[in-house]
């Protein structure tokens, strides 16, 4: 009898480490598995340098809209979206990598949110001043989320739609709108408030969203800072000064720079004092003023001129016809520009700039606490006791 018990819990032994290694294995096939296949919902606000083609579906005028010819030229679409750009732009690199599909503007017809939805728009600003009544102001934007967060817990229930909510990237790219028209295009606006008080307004409405969409479940965070404004092919050709500031409008780009810098302190506080939160920060600033001076380096021919547009560096925005001014030029291959209109990059750009994010490299700037990547496949890690927990325990073999 003592030998049959000896031999039993010889063979329990053996079976318990054969499992405990199975386990093991299975965990780790399991996290990978994880890893690679479980992405996150994809939620973008912003303005034409994410508008997927929400303003097709606005009253606005043409100067907010590319929904015709030449955008899109490229092919990726069958036709003109609304996106400004050759073909796609960043946020559609994003999803890709995300292994998500196209996220769709609010404002399509029967558009299905369960991925994610795009509520940005061409000419918005933070400030609901900004080109109003002609865009979707990023308070709007934040309501037609509201509007997504309802759907989603009809149709998912109430726990589910938690769950995407919390889960989620949030990518947020607006607050060039504000300087340019709403604010060095106004007059009145600068006798009302220094910049310094100006800027403080924009940073101040854009930290506001950021802790409703926290309020409301939001972890994951990710923000585009804003371009060298001032060397825009169309504020090259409006700078007064061009000759004598190598053509790039300064106090555009000063006033870009300023926000940036404004943006990153508010987000580095953000992180200590909200528990989960998590960002990615891009300095295209940088990024972008490097192509624009050394556009060989990247694989460009010209990092000055826009590739359709009229007049001085193709800084009449007339790209399309469509606009008072009808006649514009076309160059024969939008690859070789880093600008693809008067104020919007070309695809090839927004391309470049999603790898980075996506990756955290090869760009010599970081981009803020995590990469895009880990935003979107960063989950909780599955231990060796939740597996367990599931798996077949060594007493069922001695039943």
């Amino acid at each position: 009898m003592a030998r049959l018990v000896s031999l039993v819990e010889y063979y329990c032994f053996n079976i318990i480490c054969v499992t405990l290694l199975l386990l093991t294995s299975v965990e780790a096939s399991v996290l990978e598995e994880k890893s690679s296949t479980s992405t996150s919902a994809f939620f973008i606000f912003g303005d034409s340098s994410v508008d997927p083609g929400n303003n097709n579906y606005i009253n606005t005028i043409p100067e907010n809209q590319a929904n015709y010819k030449p955008y899109g030229q490229n092919g990726f679409f069958q036709r003109p979206t609304g996106r400004f750009s050759d073909g796609r732009v960043i946020v559609d690199f994003i999803a890709e990598y995300a292994k998500l599909p196209l996220i769709p503007p609010f404002f399509e017809p029967s558009a299905d949110c369960t991925n994610g939805a795009n509520f940005a728009s061409g000419g918005a600003g933070v400030l609901p001043e900004t080109n109003q009544g002609m865009v979707i102001d990023l308070p709007t934007q934040l309501k037609n989320f509201e509007v997504v967060q309802k759907s989603l817990i009809e149709k998912l229930g109430e726990a589910e739609a938690e769950k995407v909510i919390s889960e989620a990237v949030y990518l947020i790219s607006i607050g060039s709108n504000d300087y340019m028209g709403g604010y060095l295009g106004n007059p009145k606006m600068q006798e009302t408030y220094n910049y310094q008080t100006y800027i403080g307004m924009v940073i101040g409405n854009l930290t506001q969203t950021i802790q409703v969409l926290y309020k409301k479940g939001g972890r994951k965070f990710g923000f585009l800072s804003l371009t060298p404004l001032g060397c825009l092919p169309a504020l090259r050709a409006l700078n007064p000064k061009a000759s004598e500031e190598g053509g790039c409008f300064e106090a555009a780009s000063a006033l870009a720079l300023a926000h940036n810098n404004a943006l990153k302190t508010v987000l580095t506080s953000l992180e200590q004092i909200f528990k989960g939160f998590k960002y990615c920060y891009s300095n295209f600033y940088n990024w972008l003023d490097d192509r624009i001076n050394h556009p060989s380096k990247y694989g460009f021919k010209d990092g000055i001129n826009a590739c359709c547009g009229y007049g001085p560096y193709g800084g009449i925005f007339t790209c399309g016809g469509t606009k008072e001014v009808k006649e514009y030029e076309l160059c024969e291959n939008a690859e070789d520009y880093v600008w693809w209109d008067s104020f919007h990059p070309t695809e090839k750009i927004h391309e470049q700039f999603a790898k980075a994010l996506w990756n955290g490299e090869p760009e010599p700037e970081p981009v803020g606490s995590y990469n895009l990547q880990r935003l979107f496949f960063d989950k909780e890690k599955l231990t060796i006791a939740d597996i367990v927990d599931d798996a077949p325990q060594p007493h069922h073999f001695l039943q």
